[in-house]
């Protein structure tokens, strides 16, 4: 083949997910599917707890009207099957408490996973072809977004529902039986579609929480017009107006686009994407760990506190360190998930960092806003971020003395990862929000069992509440 008959991006993406079988993915990798896909649902359902996501629901509802037949993961509603996606994304990301694809810094589980739930069910699949779509979206999307080596973030653009609207055709596109050269013209599509601004890191906007689930539509919606004969670009991603080069302007040069397509098939980045130990942006949970070893080993108490340093990955100043004032007064629970002055001075005064640290008494905590107030942000010089997102804390006391703890991997990183059985145990703990322990164990059941002769829409019916 001469170098202008070379496959592009797309094409390769296409033609790897085509020819995907449930036999090409070793039995460990399955595995760890069904498990992210486990911490996903826990997650849905405890976001029912939260006003957002009842808010959330009766947008959809309105806009669902005359044409309501999907259920809604942990609620008896039934939306129209693109709003379903876009809800079952919100629940999935909605308390930022989801898997993160380290080098490209992307949930992905939140949009794959509720499009291929969704598209199964709507083409009457069994569950090992809502599973093999769900591990190639997760292949494809993770790639997709370490090319831009955290790029995305400096310019403004989330990840997860920018590159997630890709990763999404591709999974629509193989469950509605497309061929390969019709799931590189989705993906051309999809680029249109395409979005997810960072803006609200200014204000603690909800709008987050809805990219994932907008992402899975997207990729329904482009899947489905390539299937029908819509035509769309074939320089997806290299061309130049393609994702890199639009969306990363400057930065595009950064980038490596070889990493788009490296090993696939071969090496399974699925096995790469971290579980969240912490319901809080990912690049906070090293300070967060460094903060509470800092109280646990010393005792310290607040009052003891001059100063406070945070060393941070540079990459990561501009989504949980500024602006300062907002950061250091997080207007609400979700400004507060981005935030390290917050998240650091309630670990050294609480020794932990959960949900009940996002409630509302929790973030007008006037003691916890005081030594917030005396965090300071540096850059880590010796970061090893994407890879790992480490955090240093350093904590200066009244009698002169410094303490200082370092987190140079984080929990759930590659070389401490977080287990199936410790994802168990917290599907376990977020399912205890909203549900009675058998009616978890019943949906932990249903879960752990796709690919296992169980039916799409059988996966989909079992998460759902009842009416």
């Amino acid at each position: 083949m001469g170098k202008d008959d070379a496959a592009t991006i797309a094409e390769t993406l296409a033609g790897f997910a085509a020819a995907l079988r449930p036999g090409d993915i070793p039995p460990a990798v399955a595995e760890r599917a069904r498990h992210l896909i486990l911490d996903a649902v826990g997650i849905a359902h405890a976001s029912t707890h939260y006003d957002f996501a009842h808010r959330s629901l009766s947008a959809m509802q309105e806009l669902s009207a005359g044409g309501a037949d999907t259920p809604v993961i942990g609620l008896a509603a039934r939306l129209a099957p693109r709003d379903a996606m876009l809800m079952n994304g919100i629940l999935v990301h909605g308390l930022d408490y989801d898997d993160t694809h380290a080098a490209g810094v992307i949930h992905a589980t939140a949009s794959t996973f509720p499009c291929a739930l969704g598209t199964a069910a709507l083409a009457g699949a069994d569950g090992e072809a809502l599973l093999t779509a769900y591990v190639a979206g997760m292949e494809a999307g993770a790639r997709l977004a370490s090319v831009a080596k955290g790029g995305f973030h400096q310019v403004g653009f989330h990840p997860t529902g920018l590159i997630g609207a890709f990763a999404c055709a591709l999974v629509a596109g193989r469950l509605l039986g497309l061929n390969a050269a019709q799931l590189a013209c989705a993906q051309g599509i999809a680029l249109s579609m395409a979005s997810g601004s960072m803006e609200f890191l200014q204000d603690g906007a909800w709008t987050k929480r809805m990219h994932p689930g907008w992402a899975a539509g997207a990729g329904l919606t482009a899947a489905t017009m390539a299937r029908h004969g819509f035509v769309g670009p074939k320089q997806v991603y290299e061309g130049r107006f393609g994702l890199f080069n639009s969306h990363l302007g400057a930065l595009a040069r950064d980038g490596d686009l070889a990493l788009a397509t490296a090993g696939l098939g071969e090496v399974w980045e699925l096995t790469k994407v971290n579980v969240k130990p912490l319901p809080a942006c990912h690049f906070t949970h090293a300070c967060a760990d460094a903060a509470v070893l800092l109280r646990e080993r010393h005792g310290l108490r607040a009052e003891q506190i001059t100063s406070v340093r945070a060393l941070v990955p540079a990459e990561v100043v501009k989504t949980v360190c500024e602006p300062v004032a907002t950061k250091r007064r997080p207007q609400n629970s979700y400004d507060a998930q981005f935030s390290i002055p917050y998240i650091v001075a309630t670990a050294l005064i609480r020794g932990r960092f959960g949900l009940a640290e996002l409630d509302e008494a929790a973030l007008r905590d006037e003691r916890t806003l005081a030594l917030a107030a005396k965090v300071e942000y540096e850059v880590d010089a010796d970061s090893p971020f994407p890879k790992y997102y480490s955090g240093e804390v350093v904590v200066t006391l009244a009698d002169g003395r410094e303490l200082r703890h370092r987190e140079h991997v984080n929990r759930g990183g590659e070389e401490r990862p977080i287990t199936n059985a410790d994802v168990v145990r917290k599907y376990d703990g977020n399912m205890a929000l909203v549900a009675s322990p058998a009616r978890a164990a019943r949906v932990r059941e249903r879960v752990l069992a796709i690919g296992r002769d169980v039916s799409a829409l059988d996966v989909q019916a079992g998460l759902a509440a009842r009416g």
